[in-house]
């Protein structure tokens, strides 16, 4: 009999509509996962704490299917992974959609001002003027990366009337516009008004936005992270907004997270701190999980191809 060990976060959603004839065994606590997972051969260990689902998956010693709702793995032992030849299903693009449009709005919050208009009415004071004057219709933004979320943000930023130009590993194709390779977008930052990264968190993205980029950006570019905190050198990009080097800064991740109430960054009035809310701005996250983890193991048992399939050598 085929033994599943699934985190009891998602249960109400699963256990109506899992097929017969398996053993399934709940956990809510690490405590409880350590007990439950060494026999498993399917596991779903996501819980709030990933140093906890980090350690589930050491003791899952049997493991050959780990599913998660996370679309970074970063914090789990990529060693692990490949020395056992797990297979991975990740949870990349079940929050694309909410996250594609959390960067619409956070290009419109700073274009706007929006963030001193919400402050004047907390003081209920008739502002006279706008705070932001920018308009979206004919900035240029460069995309970097261009997977599941960055497919879905290029769209809608077009619909503003946004010239968006993308960064994705092949590069563009001959005569193809609009599409820069992984070697080129460095020399052409200081023609972009918006700089969004979309990238997955690996030893090559680590830091790929430091004082060299931030100082090649125009002085009024904003940087948009939807990324990892570790894609931007945080304390460059804090000296780069103290000194107005650039316009601003909307960001979804910070390092570390939670960021520290005395860090830096909460006091500057052109960095947007957003607490990592971007994919949970939804209420459909966990019924698409359960749905494609449902669709996965239906595969799973009839010897099918599951996905999508992360790759622990790529971090992706």
């Amino acid at each position: 009999m085929t033994v599943l060990a699934l985190s009891a976060l998602i249960r109400p959603l699963l256990e109506p509509r899992l097929p017969q004839g398996l053993d399934v065994r709940w956990f809510m606590t690490k405590e409880e996962a350590l007990e439950a997972v060494p026999e498993a051969e399917i596991g779903w260990f996501d819980m709030y704490d990933q140093q906890a689902m980090a350690e589930t998956l050491r003791a899952a010693t049997k493991l050959k299917w780990l599913n998660s709702i996370y679309a970074g793995l970063d914090f789990m032992p990529m060693d692990v992974l490949i020395e056992r030849g797990i297979t991975v299903t990740n949870g990349a693009g079940i929050n694309a959609l909410t996250i594609a449009e959390y960067v619409v709005m956070g290009m419109l919050t700073t274009a706007k001002g929006y963030r001193d208009v919400v402050r004047a009415q907390d003081r209920r004071e008739w502002l006279v003027d706008s705070p932001g004057k920018r308009e979206l219709a004919g900035s240029k933004a460069l995309l970097l990366g261009y997977g599941a979320i960055g497919q879905l943000i290029k769209p809608r930023l077009e619909a503003f009337d946004v010239e968006v130009t993308v960064v994705r590993r092949s590069g563009g194709a001959k005569g193809e516009d609009g599409v820069l390779a992984p070697d080129e977008w460095r020399d052409k930052l200081g023609g972009f008004d918006w700089v969004i990264l979309a990238v997955p968190a690996t030893p090559e993205t680590d830091g790929m936005i430091g004082a060299d980029e931030l100082a090649a950006m125009k002085s009024d570019a904003v940087i948009v992270n939807i990324a990892r905190g570790a894609v931007i050198d945080q304390p460059a990009l804090v000296e780069a907004l103290k000194s107005k080097t650039i316009g601003g800064a909307f960001l979804d991740v910070t390092t570390p997270e939670p960021l520290p109430p005395e860090h830096e960054l909460w006091t500057l009035d052109n960095a947007h701190i957003t607490m990592h809310l971007s994919g949970r701005a939804q209420d459909k996250m966990f019924q698409r999980s359960a749905d494609r983890f449902l669709a996965n193991l239906d595969h799973y048992l009839k010897g099918e191809p599951v996905s999508p399939v992360f790759d622990p050598r790529k971090g992706y």
